[in-house]
């Protein structure tokens, strides 16, 4: 990969990634603060943690931005040093005022402005690791997902480790403020990497996307998945194909005028972005991603709230219960790659949430106490329940962001790929919304617990609804898309 994509850019990849693993250990203070400091219910906490998420909920808008309007011919790089910003103003602020990060309405905005630096960063990282994968060849696409995953999977494991650890030791505004250095550290970073001029660039994307298109190479149906398969039926599809191949090189061959007016090439970009969004290899899909996450409530700050207020579990014990997820979410990518990749995908999104489903009947056994007679401490079943989801996880996103990095016309990737992200984003922000709506039905508190157990059947029923409509994803696409 460093032949193929140079050692920078790899570089460059693993810090922002590393970064968005480690955020791991503010946000642990950050629900701590919540809990104890600000004494904010369950549902409450809850409702908070999903409003502040909810920019990675709309990254489609920050990829419009680095796809189509450069900053002084540059396409990517001032948009990432314009989240470090963003993502580095707030944890100062919280950690500098005591007074700002006990308000309530304070602290989530400044979340919330943080989310939107680190949703921008994320769009751009993943748009550049769009354009690499197709300009260096398909072979990478898995091998690149796996170390961006990797990275992440590294940051949380130091996160988790360090956060356990600084949150007995240090003061909660100490943590925001030493957090802080590693968005300086990626803004300083930043500074250092060159960036194509963007018209230049687009140029090469869209003479590339051309040929692509209207010449059909050996090995075209394993770059474009589900088209791949169409292509191998008949004729009569591949004749469906031709009028996007006409307009993509329309669009090429005014691609100058587009790049010299912001206002046509948003225009241009939203045209092309409809288009990619209608063919059935990227809707049906995405269709089934968000409705997998919104059937499944989450409640996994009100079971925070159970762990140390019912259970009593330390700050270092949950951090070290995080560090076994994130070692797992690397054993589930390695998993995914090495044995499932090439089986059908079907099957392994059957056996993903088939998988999480025995995770909330663990949860349910905790909150029951069923296991306590048979003398299995609360910890160890604590550690199972996040090692498990964790690497399960790892078996439904794979796939999905191995297709949507294959199948980015050029000159949108970031949009397109944002879209797919946002798309299974809301699903999870919604999802978050009706767990918060779930505890508060169920009137759990911080010292009422009773009706967790039922919470969390709800949820189990709602984790197994989505393999009803796998007819969304076509049996012969494998986790390798193709």
């Amino acid at each position: 990969m460093g032949a193929a994509f140079g050692p920078s850019f790899l570089c460059l990849v693993c810090l922002i990634y590393f970064i968005q693993g480690f955020r791991s250990f503010v946000w642990t203070a950050v629900s701590y603060q919540m809990k104890d400091m600000m004494k904010l219910s369950p549902s409450t906490s809850q409702f908070l943690v999903s409003l502040a998420y909810f920019p990675w909920s709309i990254k489609p808008v920050y990829g419009i931005l680095s796809d189509c309007i450069p900053i002084k011919q540059r396409k990517r790089i001032p948009y990432l040093i314009i989240s470090s910003c963003l993502s580095l103003l707030p944890w100062l602020i919280l950690g500098l005022s005591q007074a700002l990060s006990t308000s309530a309405n304070m602290l989530t905005a400044l979340l919330v402005l943080q989310n939107l630096g680190s949703a921008m960063s994320d769009v751009v990282i993943d748009a550049m690791v769009a354009e690499a994968v197709r300009s260096a060849g398909t072979e990478y696409a898995g091998d690149l997902q796996s170390l961006s995953w990797s990275s992440m999977a590294v940051g949380g494991v130091f996160g988790s480790l360090l956060g356990g650890y600084a949150l007995s030791n240090l003061s909660i505004h100490a943590i925001y403020v030493v957090f802080s250095a590693l968005p300086f550290f990626q803004l300083v970073s930043c500074m250092f990497v060159d960036d194509s001029p963007k018209g230049f660039q687009s140029a090469i994307d869209q003479n590339k996307y051309v040929e692509n298109q209207s010449l059909p190479e050996e090995g075209s149906s394993e770059a474009l998945g589900y088209q791949g398969t169409r292509r191998r039926k008949g004729t009569r599809k591949n004749n469906k194909r031709r009028p996007l191949s006409k307009q993509t090189e329309a669009n090429g061959e005014h691609s100058s005028s587009f790049n010299s007016s912001p206002c046509l090439s948003l225009r241009s970009a939203f045209f092309s972005l409809c288009t990619a969004f209608k063919q059935p290899s990227i809707l049906r899909p995405m269709a089934w991603f968000f409705f997998s996450n919104v059937t499944i409530p989450n409640i996994s700050t009100v079971m925070f709230y159970y762990q140390t207020e019912e259970l009593h579990l330390e700050a270092s014990f949950l951090g070290t219960a995080r560090v076994i997820g994130w070692f797992s979410l690397i054993l589930g990518t390695y998993t995914y790659n090495r044995y499932f990749k090439h089986g059908k995908l079907r099957n392994i999104l059957v056996f993903s949430h088939v998988g999480l489903a025995i995770i909330s009947l663990l949860d349910i056994v905790l909150v029951s106490r069923l296991h306590v007679p048979y003398g299995i401490d609360d910890k160890y079943m604590v550690l199972w329940g996040s090692a498990l989801a964790d690497a399960i996880n790892q078996f439904k996103m794979m796939p999905f962001l191995i297709l949507s990095g294959q199948l980015c016309p050029p000159g949108i990737e970031g949009t397109l790929f944002a879209l797919f992200m946002s798309i299974n984003n809301f699903g999870s922000t919604l999802g978050s919304f009706l767990g918060a709506a779930l505890a508060s039905a169920l009137d759990i508190s911080a010292a009422q617990f009773d009706n967790l157990a039922l919470g969390l059947g709800v949820q189990l029923i709602g984790t197994l609804l989505p393999i009803g409509f796998l007819f969304l994803i076509p049996k012969e696409v494998t986790g390798l898309t193709s």
